[in-house]
């Protein structure tokens, strides 16, 4: 095999890189150095055409820290994010499948409904529709750096719970406790609106679809915070669209970006290998505790 040279690109957004001239299947000490470095200065970074086998996507996950295990199945370190069913079939608008496919259209950062919020995501691009599928991303840390001085005062001290009932009732699913997930948690986890990156000690903004109350604040008005919130940092020159294609792999950085799914028509399969980096107590572990104003959706000891 040639001898690779590594090229990273930024992008012409705040964040994200494609970095080519690499095999991450077979990385050496330098090689993966460079990765690292461009990890923590772009947040997210393509890798096209990789093609990586199951057991080489978690190898380079594992580069970046411990792998969250996704099921109760200790040996499923790798799932399958799909709106295919095992058996081929499609699913369809009443299926849980589905359900949780449309829920990742909206902004949000991965397992910050748990305790142990993620540190980073792979994804590996199994089959992809003719259109749409897209990935999005959103710049946190530069969406914190626009922040007028008010803003910043104001969000300073305030912390929102975070749960996927509450996200998912939101936009008109309700799921029982515990429904097609392999974890268990005492209530939601309340974490600060603004948090400092444990890396490179930029703040960033900590939101997204899984945040839903705020202490101190009556729920009109934190709902009404954390949207305003959203909608500012999402928006350009702060995101990054990813059009796949079949072999692509995409690392980002959960602790300070969003991303969504973009919609695509659900007659047409898509598929992604996902594999997830669990965060570092230290930094990614919230109290939980219940919110005695959760409702049905936040059970005290629920399966999440």
């Amino acid at each position: 095999m040639p001898h690779l040279h590594p090229t990273v690109t930024p992008t012409d957004a705040t964040l994200g890189a494609t970095i080519t001239g690499i095999d991450l299947a077979s990385m050496d000490e330098a090689t993966w150095r460079i990765v690292e470095s461009a990890f923590h200065a772009h947040a997210v970074l393509i890798f096209p055409g990789q093609t990586l086998s199951e057991s080489a996507q978690i190898d380079f996950a594992g580069r970046f820290g411990d792998i969250e295990r996704l099921r109760p199945d200790p040996r499923a370190l790798a799932v399958s994010i799909s709106n295919e069913n095992p058996d081929g079939t499609v699913a369809k608008p009443r299926e849980f499948r589905f359900k949780t496919q449309r829920g990742n259209e909206g902004w949000h950062t991965d397992s910050s409904y748990m305790p142990l919020a993620a540190k980073a995501s792979v994804l590996c691009a199994q089959v992809v529709p003719p259109s749409g599928g897209e990935t999005e991303w959103a710049d946190m840390r530069a969406a914190y750096d626009a922040l007028d001085d008010a803003t910043r005062e104001r969000i300073s001290d305030l912390a929102a719970y975070h749960s996927l009932y509450q996200s998912q009732a939101k936009i008109g699913y309700e799921i029982k406790s515990g429904a097609g997930y392999g974890y268990h948690t005492k209530g939601a986890p309340l974490r600060p609106l603004v948090k400092t990156h444990p890396v490179t000690g930029r703040k960033s903004l900590f939101i997204g679809r899984h945040a839903y109350r705020i202490p101190g604040l009556d729920d009109d008005e934190a709902q009404g915070l954390l949207d305003d919130l959203v909608t500012f940092a999402c928006r350009a020159p702060r995101t990054l669209s990813h059009r796949w294609r079949v072999g692509d792999v995409v690392i980002w950085d959960n602790r300070c970006v969003l991303h969504r799914a973009r919609p695509y028509d659900f007659s047409q399969p898509r598929t992604m290998r996902h594999v997830r980096v669990a965060g570092d107590p230290a930094s990614e572990l919230a109290a939980t505790g219940r919110d005695e104003r959760a409702g049905a959706f936040e059970p005290s000891a629920s399966n999440r």
